[in-house]
């Protein structure tokens, strides 16, 4: 592994935890668009899949309400594992490349979805439904971009869970997810001895910056921040869409 991309994995995992240290979450999302910028997204996967379940896990069982947690989310956990068992060939296989294309066109609806403030409401006798099919489709776009944000948090967001709540909760179903990831990527291949010395970066500098954005939290305005997080990947997503379909066009 040549050392400047150590230097931009490292880059890389310490805006993230510094994103996730300020407002929460973000770390798989940032990094991954982070990293698509020079490397496909199966191999960014690759590099974020361990920092983002130990960081997960760690967010998991910070709160009391894991039991309630798993009651109402099981639907949308399973579907999710699902989805991305059923797309784990949009990893390595031919159309691949095209998960980049798909990873800047997510970005730019998490961050529209975050500046709107959109709201919505599912009833409770719905949740378990629903929640199957977000699951399934966030799976599936999960298989080909790494992120699971869109459109879990949403519906996480519609079935009215409280600030504290969601954000373990989040931690639960973001565990489920990328250990489901993990399996995905061992059978392309994918995981292997070189991603070690990357993955090891990786989690020493996201827990670097996770530690500088909590002690930072206090003196800035984490909504300020958070909007312009937002408008920047806005800015990403369309650096990395556009640019993949104009080299394919190019081809």
């Amino acid at each position: 592994m040549f050392e400047p991309l150590l230097l931009l994995i490292a880059a890389a995992f310490l805006l993230a935890g510094f994103v996730k240290g300020v407002i929460g979450l973000g770390l798989p999302t940032v990094s991954m668009g982070l990293l698509a910028v020079t490397m496909q997204p199966s191999h960014a996967l690759a590099i974020v899949i361990v920092p983002a379940i130990v960081t997960n896990i760690w967010q998991t069982f910070v709160g009391p309400y894991l039991r309630d947690i798993v009651r109402r989310l099981w639907p949308l956990m399973v579907g999710t594992v699902i989805g991305i068992w059923l797309n784990s060939g949009m990893l390595s296989g031919p159309y691949a490349r095209y998960g980049t294309i798909v990873l800047g066109v997510l970005l730019v609806i998490y961050a529209i979805f975050g500046l709107g403030k959109f709201s919505f409401s599912v009833a409770p006798s719905n949740e378990k439904w629903i929640g199957g099919l977000v699951g399934l489709i966030t799976g599936l776009v999960s298989a080909a971009t790494g992120v699971q944000v869109v459109p879990s948090m949403p519906f996480m967001q519609a079935i009215g869970m409280e600030k504290d709540e969601l954000v373990q909760a989040l931690g639960v179903f973001f565990t489920v997810a990328t250990v489901a990831l993990a399996f995905n990527l061992a059978s392309a291949g994918l995981l292997s001895a070189s991603t070690a010395l990357p993955g090891a970066v990786a989690m020493a500098a996201a827990f670097t910056g996770m530690f500088v954005g909590q002690s930072v939290r206090s003196r800035i305005r984490p909504e300020a921040f958070r909007y312009w997080f937002l408008i920047a990947m806005i800015f990403l997503g369309l650096y990395l869409a556009g640019s993949t379909i104009y080299n394919v066009s190019a081809q």
